[in-house]
């Protein structure tokens, strides 16, 4: 016990005397102090008193889908940053491959009694996946927050960058260079953000006086080499630009073309998604739409607090407008 107090003393930087008192619920305690106690109870892995377990830990869960791609690490800044200025301290939560499950780390998170979770992307956007867990958050009524386009039935306050918007920008950028031969490379069918993407590039296409062809729509997991071997089937397709569900796959996209000895962007023309860290130092610099993620990080944060405050949220899903980034990936198509 006398060491359990000195590193909570140590961790919180108060007295002994003063996280004994919170321990035994006496006065003389700051709401902020009694607050930082309990967090760092919570942090350091012990168990709150029996009489202060009915009180929710001032920790948020933030489960992440990968790190590989950049575009979530920016995110778990973003959030990680605008909660620590609410008094909150994230827990992150990683999945990788043959790793914790996320449903597993749900329920890890409910032991812990989080005051609520942020998912920067995960199961919610794939029609095919499992969801209980995410049931399971609401009959506990914890706070929740969605980052990306959900599945239907999912009564969760979400914010998420507006594919449709996105996917007009890229197209309507490479049809003004003179592309007519546009490809896209998105996820798998289940995909919520996908199936926008899909359905965008169909309207954009048939506004353009065309019609997207089953052929040049290819479909991957989100990662390089998916992009690869996707843009591979469409190169012999013939196509010349190609609009990507996200940065990783376009750099796939530009992989594949050089492989086939083709040069980007002077035969085959590459827009991303996300504009993560790095785009700018590739060879050429990616083209890309931009996730406005400061803000999307800071409204999934607020929507979180107000939960947690218990005022009701926005209702339903808020979308935030992307921004086409031109840089040295795009140019008109070669002269056949």
């Amino acid at each position: 016990m006398t060491r359990r107090l000195a590193q909570v003393a140590k961790k919180v930087g108060v007295s002994e005397a003063t996280v004994s008192r919170v321990l035994n619920g006496k006065p003389g305690v700051s709401e902020a102090t009694r607050q930082s106690v309990l967090t760092a109870l919570d942090v350091l892995g012990y168990e709150r008193p029996t009489q202060l377990r009915g009180e929710r830990a001032r920790l948020v869960g933030l489960v992440l889908p990968e790190l590989q791609n950049p575009i979530f690490p920016a995110f778990a800044e973003v959030i990680g940053g605008a909660l620590a200025q609410q008094g909150l301290t994230p827990v992150l939560c990683t999945q990788t491959k043959g790793g914790v499950a996320e449903a597993d780390y749900v329920d890890l998170l409910l032991q812990q009694q989080v005051s609520g979770v942020v998912f920067a992307g995960g199961l919610f956007a794939q029609a095919d996946a499992p969801h209980e867990h995410y049931h399971l958050l609401a009959e506990r009524k914890v706070p929740v927050v969605l980052v990306n386009a959900s599945i239907e039935g999912l009564d969760f306050p979400c914010v998420a960058c507006d594919d449709a918007v996105a996917v007009e920008q890229a197209w309507r950028h490479l049809a003004s260079l003179g592309h007519e031969r546009i490809g896209l490379v998105v996820g798998p069918a289940d995909h919520v953000p996908s199936r926008r993407k899909l359905d965008a590039a169909r309207v954009a296409a048939k506004t353009m006086g065309t019609e997207l062809p089953d052929e040049f729509v290819q479909r991957s997991i989100f990662s390089l080499e998916g992009g690869q071997a996707a843009t591979a089937r469409l190169l012999e397709q013939g196509v010349t630009g190609i609009v990507c569900g996200s940065d990783p796959l376009a750099l796939g996209a530009i992989r594949a073309a050089r492989r086939r000895g083709l040069s980007v962007p002077a035969d085959v023309s590459v827009v991303g998604f996300d504009d993560s860290a790095f785009m700018t130092c590739t060879e050429p610099p990616l083209s890309t739409v931009r996730q406005p993620i400061e803000a999307m990080g800071r409204a999934a944060v607020d929507l979180l607090c107000a939960q947690i405050q218990g005022t009701h949220p926005h209702p339903g899903e808020l979308l935030f407008e992307p921004e086409l980034v031109v840089r040295g990936s795009t140019a008109p198509p070669p002269v056949r």
